[in-house]
């Protein structure tokens, strides 16, 4: 970022009245971010007294669950548990393809887009990553220390699962955004699972 601003600041406009302004969008966008930098300090140093906490640490076992991703998906669903399968977590998101009946034809279209789409959006930036060869890097390594070994198996399990899908469905010629949609859903499956663990592990 720094060395983003860097090069901005080397931009001249033509005119003076849209360099200010060019110069007013810089100061919005570092405005901005450090608003955000600031909020997601207080949520680190809140998150050890939330009840929903070995959740969230439990979660970001996987790959492309940050921090941030996995709070924001407890934060808006809660106990994970609630869902009977994960079929109905999926539901929920409105990661499921949709359906058109016509008499005994059935016709599946794109995702239905219904329920919560701010978790949504985050399991879709989260299934991006999965574009990727399966590994355990050295971020993914720390986040997973001191979890209980069942947590990390269901995670390795969903790497492995999802990358080789995601590879798969590309070379069938899908298109991006159905592939990214249909690992978003595995992953919220996956996440359910984990979920399920911790509940086991903490009975």
């Amino acid at each position: 970022m720094p060395a983003h601003f860097r090069w901005l600041s080397t931009l001249k406009m033509p005119h003076h009245a849209q360099q200010i302004a060019f110069q007013e969008y810089i100061y919005a966008v570092k405005e901005c971010t450090e608003r955000v930098t600031r909020l997601t300090e207080q949520i680190h140093k809140l998150m050890p007294e939330w009840r929903l906490a070995p959740v969230v640490k439990a979660l970001q076992a996987m790959r492309g669950v940050a921090p941030m991703i996995a709070t924001i998906t407890m934060a808006e669903l809660g106990d994970l548990c609630r869902f009977e399968n994960p079929r109905q977590l999926m539901a929920y998101l409105g990661l499921v393809p949709s359906e058109t009946s016509s008499g005994k034809k059935e016709k599946r279209g794109g995702i239905t887009k219904t329920g919560n789409g701010h978790v949504r959006r985050a399991l879709v930036e989260a299934a991006q990553t999965y574009h990727h060869p399966a590994r355990i890097s050295k971020v993914l390594l720390k986040r997973q220390e001191g979890l209980p070994e069942p947590i990390c198996k269901i995670a390795w399990k969903a790497q492995v699962r999802l990358c080789g899908r995601f590879r798969k469905m590309i070379a069938r010629g899908k298109t991006w955004n159905k592939v990214v949609a249909a690992i978003a859903r595995e992953l919220s499956a996956f996440m359910w699972a984990i979920a399920k663990e911790v509940q086991i592990q903490n009975a």
